[in-house]
C-alpha cells in the first residue's frame, strides 16, 4: 500500500483506459492526476513533481517516448520513475523506451496485478531515496 502523499502522473489518451488505471491506482491509495497528452503534462509538471509517471506510447501530439526523453533531459525531471504503456510488445519498442529514460514498459492489455507490482516496486524506491 502506497505512503498517502504519493503522486502518480498518468498521460492516457484513451479515456477508458485512463479512467481504468487511475481507478486501480487510487485502489492502491495513491493520488492520481490524469492527463490526456504530453504536453500537458509538460506543463503540468513546471509546477508538480510526481512521485511516479505512467505515460501511453501512442499519445496525439507528441508521443510517449518523446515525452520521456524530455524528461529525462531536464535535471529537475530526470530521476522520475516512469512506466510506459504500449500495445506493443516488440523487442525494439521496449528497449526504445529503456534508451528514452523509462524505468519499466507495460504491454497493453495489462494485467491489473502486474501493473500494481510494477508501480508499487517504483514508488517504494522513490520512498526509500527520499
Amino acid at each position: 500500500m502506497s505512503d498517502q502523499t504519493s503522486q502518480i502522473l498518468l498521460i492516457e489518451g484513451d479515456v477508458t483506459l485512463l479512467e481504468v488505471t487511475a481507478f486501480r491506482l487510487e485502489l492502491l491509495g495513491y493520488s492520481v492526476v490524469t492527463l490526456e497528452t504530453a504536453e500537458r503534462a509538460l506543463e503540468w509538471l513546471h509546477e508538480n513533481l510526481p512521485t511516479l509517471v505512467v505515460v501511453d506510447h501512442v499519445l496525439p501530439g507528441m508521443d510517449g517516448i518523446e515525452f520521456i526523453n524530455r524528461l529525462s533531459n531536464d535535471t529537475r525531471t530526470s530521476e522520475l520513475p516512469i512506466i510506459l504503456l504500449s500495445t506493443n510488445g516488440d523487442l525494439d519498442d521496449v528497449q526504445k523506451a529503456y534508451n528514452a529514460g523509462a524505468d519499466d514498459y507495460l504491454v497493453i492489455p495489462y494485467d491489473p496485478i502486474v501493473l500494481e507490482a510494477k508501480v508499487e516496486r517504483l514508488a517504494s524506491a522513490v520512498t526509500q531515496m527520499a
